[in-house]
């Protein structure tokens, strides 16, 4: 009997510390999911029965009759704990399914409250075992709980079983498997003893003390899954709490201590008859230092082997990354990076800012921001969030280690970029000037017949022998011819390059917008369209005036074109940071979206009468002339174009 009652003291040891260390995990993780959350709350109420338990086995061995405030107390723990234990496991399966996918919110909220609802029935069960003026019973507390309470945890347990077969059967990886069919053999096994043991109790009370003989084996059966948890989250990260190898290690490191100073207090009782109880704790307590040496190397094998694997790891992601590096797009490539980062270190968010960093970035705490240098110059950052409190030292180390080789991949990118950007602009080159020499021997071969037919037609116009019928007939031919006219001009205007020599002498804008407005004044007039002006000063750019005419032109006629009756074109030009900003806008019905990057583009247009070569002119001409060209449609109210010109001034000699 005494032998028994030590190996529950073990079994119950056990029970206890396993728990617990569960309950100091999860604390020290902190993860804001409801897992986590009913799973603290499952250990607790572990902890309750099975440090219930071992607090009555230890006052039943250090009492020759145990007080009876300190029974009663123990009991609390015990029926509490276990009343709690059917009920937090059954919502622990349901959080679970949802963390699966298994189970949809509302139906798992709707059998949650329905466990809640059966358990709180049984509440009059633990009250009436709570107040019960009989001697507790310690090995068999169900029983007092009452025959409904155990069927209810037998039940309990089938029904977590079968849960247990869903999460096996739709696990992906073998090692998880594995562990939730030891997890359903663990709950039949666990509940078909509890409805077999509260049986032969109430119908065969003889056989007490053949299942005391197995009560033990089946409390250590009952802690098991706890032992399985632990492996499956150091080793394969179940529950992506495997990370956190800091918080796994330190609080492994502090139960193992408290359970040598436990031994050594324990040992140091044992041979006080034969030894002094104090030398014995210092020869036990000092016993650790001829293991220091062994046990030095045996954590530095296994602190490197990990931080290898961490750099292993860091290495295996830049494999990727360098791929996506060579293809040149650098909002992919971050876009990658983040991705391999964050599910190669299984982290809960990664974010990759890159110089100049934005404002969001001001105020980084150590703990989750690697600066990213290059030739130590800041390069950037990367952010990251890990699942729990906290990163691992080693994660830390593979982090950094990769934050030093994303500069190199990053540089690739861009050289790439740069060089696709570089060809795909001398290919748009070749192409206009293709497009130029086409255009202007058009224009050559076909304005001097043009020209030559419309003489002809205004000397036979004003000739009076040709009859009235002809002569409206004939005008509307000049008319045409006049339109082709234009056409070919515009022709002649793209395919001619800007005239570098008069740009060295510079040109002032507003004294050019002041005569193209005088010009389509009476165009602005004819079609009532509101022109207005607000170019005052003299802004000189280094560009012909030639340029700078063809630009302000063909801005104001896009906008007379797309204004309506009544409506508005605004031309103005403001200084600032060494560069002159002209804006020509209009009230229009503005430009679709999905035009906005086409209407730049030569021969392309809308308009039934339009070449598709103004716009183009412009942005060729602001090229020319080192500025830049931008466009913004709508304006407001889903109405009006703005075309903004920025170009650089001339610097006073």
């Amino acid at each position: 009997m005494p032998s028994l009652i030590y190996l529950r003291l073990i079994v119950l040891t056990i029970g206890t510390l396993l728990p617990f260390f569960w309950i100091v995990v999860i604390l020290g993780h902190r993860r804001q999911r409801n897992f986590e959350r009913i799973f603290f709350f499952l250990c607790l109420a572990l902890v309750f029965f099975f440090g219930g338990s071992l607090l009555a086995v230890n006052a039943q061995l250090f009492y020759s009759d145990t007080p009876r405030p300190l029974q009663s107390f123990s009991w609390y723990l015990v029926s509490v704990g276990l009343w709690l234990v059917p009920l937090l496991l059954v919502h622990l399966h349901f959080e679970y399914a949802r963390v699966r996918e298994l189970l949809r919110p509302p139906a798992a909220l709707f059998r949650i409250l329905t466990v809640y609802a059966l358990s709180l029935l049984l509440l009059p069960n633990l009250i009436v075992a709570l107040r019960a003026s009989t001697t507790p019973d310690f090995s068999f507390p169900s029983n007092q709980l009452g025959a409904a309470f155990q069927f209810w945890l037998g039940l309990g347990l089938f029904y977590c079983a079968q849960w247990q077969f869903r999460f096996a059967r739709a696990a992906t990886e073998r090692t998880q498997r594995s562990f939730h069919w030891g997890l359903l053999a663990n709950f039949v096994s666990l509940g078909g003893a509890v409805i077999a043991a509260s049986l032969l109790l109430r119908y065969r009370p003889e056989s007490r003390s053949v299942i005391e003989a197995w009560h033990d084996a089946f409390l250590l059966f009952a802690v098991a899954p706890l032992f399985g948890l632990l492996r499956n989250v150091q080793k394969f990260n179940f529950l992506q709490i495997g990370r956190q190898h800091n918080l796994l290690y330190a609080v492994f490191a502090a139960f193992i201590s408290l359970i040598y100073l436990s031994l050594v207090r324990r040992v140091s009782l044992w041979l006080e008859p034969y030894f002094p109880p104090e030398a014995t704790a210092a020869l036990l307590l000092f016993l650790p230092v001829v293991l220091f040496e062994p046990l030095q190397r045996l954590v530095g094998r296994f602190l490197l082997r990990a931080a290898q694997s961490e750099m292993d790891q860091a290495n295996r992601i830049m494999a990727p990354i360098q791929d996506v590096a060579r293809l040149g797009n650098l909002e992919k490539l971050r876009v990658v990076a983040e991705k391999q980062i964050s599910e190669q270190f299984e982290l809960a968010q990664v974010e990759l800012l890159l110089e100049p960093l934005p404002v969001s970035s001001v105020g980084l705490s150590s703990e989750d921001s690697f600066p990213i240098a290059k030739l130590g110059k800041p390069f950037g950052v990367l952010r990251v969030k890990p699942y729990g409190a906290m990163l691992s030292g080693e994660t830390i180390g593979a982090l950094e280690f990769l934050c030093e080789q994303l500069p190199a991949a990053f540089d690739l990118c861009r050289l790439i970029e740069e060089k696709l950007r570089l060809e795909r602009e001398l290919a748009e080159r070749e192409r206009l000037a293709a497009l130029g020499q086409m255009a202007a021997s058009i224009s050559h071969n076909l304005k001097n017949p043009l020209g030559s037919i419309k003489t002809i037609l205004q000397v036979q116009l004003e000739s009076p022998q040709m009859p009235g019928s002809l002569k409206s007939e004939t005008r509307m031919v000049l008319a045409e011819i006049s339109r082709l006219s234009n056409k070919l001009n515009q022709l002649l205007q793209f395919s001619r390059p800007a005239v570098l020599g008069e740009a060295t002498a510079g040109c002032d804008v507003s004294d050019v917008i002041a005569e193209v407005i005088a010009v389509l004044r009476h165009e602005a007039a004819r079609k009532n369209i509101h022109l207005q002006s607000s170019a005052n000063g003299s802004l000189t750019v280094p560009a012909a005036k030639e340029a700078i005419n063809d630009i302000v032109s063909n801005l104001i006629l896009n906008g007379l074109e797309a204004a309506t009756a009544g409506g508005h074109v605004n031309v103005s030009v403001t200084p600032g940071d060494g560069k002159m900003l002209l804006c020509v806008e209009d009230d229009g019905k503005g430009i679709p979206p999905e035009l906005c990057e086409k209407v730049l583009q030569p021969f392309f247009t809308t308009k039934t009468q339009g070449t598709g070569l103004g716009l183009a002119i412009v942005a060729k001409r602001v090229a020319e002339a080192s500025g830049t060209l931008e466009l913004e449609s709508p304006i407001a109210d889903g109405r009006g174009t703005r075309f903004s010109v920025r170009l650089p001034l001339q610097k006073s000699s």
